[in-house]
């Protein structure tokens, strides 16, 4: 499956949300979480990249000791992780 296109507000979303990492992390997290996202929906056999793809790829791909901030950039770019369970006390 290599016709993958992007939900438009999950597009939207993501780009704002990579506007807002610190310069020298945002080629990096572009490529490697994007990559990941379109692996992810090809996984569930969908030619559209979601908002959980995105979720997912961020939670799997940033280290442990950026995921606060990262958490925080997800919330204000609009990313609702919790319903994807992530970001939920076990």
């Amino acid at each position: 499956m290599s016709d993958i296109t992007w939900d438009e507000v999950t597009k939207r979303k993501f780009d704002l949300m990579i506007s807002k990492m610190p310069l020298f992390h945002r080629k990096v997290a572009e490529s490697l979480v994007s990559g990941k996202a379109i692996k992810l929906a090809q996984e569930r056999n969908s030619s559209i990249v979601e908002e959980q793809d995105v979720v997912k790829a961020f939670f799997n791909d940033v280290p442990k000791p950026f995921e606060a901030m990262m958490i925080k950039v997800m919330e204000e770019a609009g990313f609702d992780y919790k319903k994807y369970g992530f970001g939920i006390s076990k």
